[in-house]
């Protein structure tokens, strides 16, 4: 992005004038504009509907991640996180890139239906296979969520698995759940197709549940950083970081942490559930790796010493249904990405997984991650010595400029700049 973009320099900005440079790029209505100005707070009977037992809310920061160009859109990503490190090193990663092209399957989700007690777990298998087009029709033909948006059920696998508790048979009913992340539409969906399933079988239908493994729904992202930007040295030590996450699962899970460092700031910004994105994400980095945990992201580099990035995820997510819709600053992040599509959503999301995933390795292959991070959490350590007002960029500039960030530091530099000033210490 050039110096003449609205978003230019954005963290030098100061608070008012970021919610005015969002409001104004993103045509946010006076009501919209409001939600900014009083900090987002979810209403406390709208979080009583929302949940149980509440007694109040619980604020996170809402920021924005600039400096993104995803299949071609310049986008600014609404990251929910407490960690400033994130957001900085995801647009740094963005601005160093040349653009994300994506790439994201249909929205398939997998429903399952646990059926247990079989004489012959087999041959019952076997019956619903052969009846297969027949029970989908009579499925469709029933009054089902999604099929007014086009969705609905698309066909029908199982086996049999061998557990502690015997033999049992697994179907997996995979339904295009358009838009929705789809949870609460395949519940009700399986709930209608147990008592078709169980008129055929010999056995019992026990579970039925969305599976949060959605393999069937990929989200596929991938960008180059030049080698005159970067510097061939530093392309050298961000591959031997993505080699090292490659052979020891203990370096690849911090190293797929990062990686979800970005997709879980987008999910939460938009109300999507990041304790199921987390599960599957990591279930995924030993699936499709042998049963070995392995990093989510792939580094390399291409004929012209250009490092190449690339990150495949399964990507459940929505853009319509539960807290997607029914919280405001949802909406609003929504509004702000401009996205048309829950697949425009994951897209955008595994690239901003991929970009903090490299930022991290960057940060590992130059100067070490924990200077920058802290650096980035000065004004959090100036604020927790005691710190206020005016007195808080004055510490964390002085912590900055010598080097010396931590929360000792800060206490003595806030009793020396109160001794000049005239005023009591502790």
């Amino acid at each position: 992005m050039n110096a003449e973009h609205p978003y230019s320099k954005f963290y030098l900005r100061t608070l008012r004038e970021r919610q005015s440079i969002v409001a104004e790029t993103t045509d946010l209505t006076p009501e919209e504009r409001q939600l900014l100005l009083n900090g987002g707070g979810l209403q406390l009977d709208l979080a009583d509907l929302m949940s149980e037992n509440v007694i109040g809310t619980f604020g996170l920061p809402f920021a924005l991640a600039v400096n993104f160009v995803i299949d071609g859109t310049p986008r600014v990503l609404p990251f929910v996180t407490e960690e400033a490190s994130v957001v900085a090193a995801a647009s740094k990663a963005a601005k160093l890139s040349e653009g994300f092209t994506t790439d994201v399957d249909e929205p398939i989700m997998i429903g399952q239906l646990q059926i247990v007690k079989c004489r012959d777990p087999e041959q019952s298998l076997q019956s619903l296979l052969d009846n297969k087009v027949e029970l989908l029709r009579e499925l469709l033909n029933s009054d089902l969520p999604l099929k007014a948006f086009g969705g609905g059920p698309r066909d029908l696998h199982g086996e049999v698995l061998e557990t502690e508790r015997g033999r049992m048979i697994v179907l997996h009913l995979l339904v295009d759940v358009r838009d929705a992340m789809g949870a609460n539409a395949i519940n009700t969906i399986l709930e209608t197709f147990a008592p078709q399933v169980q008129k055929i079988i010999d056995g019992e239908v026990r579970l039925r549940i969305l599976s949060n493994l959605s393999t069937y729904r990929i989200a596929r992202a991938k960008t180059v950083w030049r080698r005159e930007t970067l510097g061939a040295e530093t392309i050298d030590g961000v591959l031997d970081a993505y080699a090292f996450a490659q052979a020891s699962p203990y370096r690849a899970v911090t190293h797929n942490k990062g990686v979800m460092n970005g997709i879980d700031a987008v999910a939460l910004a938009t109300g999507n559930d990041f304790r199921a994105l987390e599960a599957c994400a990591h279930a995924y980095a030993c699936l499709v790796n042998d049963g070995k945990y392995r990093s989510l992201t792939e580094f390399s580099t291409d004929d012209q010493g250009d490092l190449c990035g690339r990150i495949e995820v399964p990507l459940g997510v929505g853009t319509v249904g539960g807290s997607t819709r029914i919280n405001p600053m949802a909406r609003l992040a929504l509004k702000i990405l401009g996205v048309r599509s829950s697949r425009e959503l994951a897209g955008i999301m595994a690239s901003a997984g991929l970009a903090q995933n490299f930022a991290a390795l960057l940060s590992l292959a130059t100067e070490g991650i924990q200077r920058g991070h802290m650096r980035l959490h000065s004004k959090s350590i100036a604020l927790m010595a005691g710190a206020i007002g005016e007195e808080i960029e004055k510490i964390s500039l002085r912590m900055i400029q010598e080097d010396k960030i931590s929360l000792h530091n800060a206490e003595n530099f806030l009793a020396l700049l109160r001794r000049m000033s005239g005023e009591p210490g502790e």
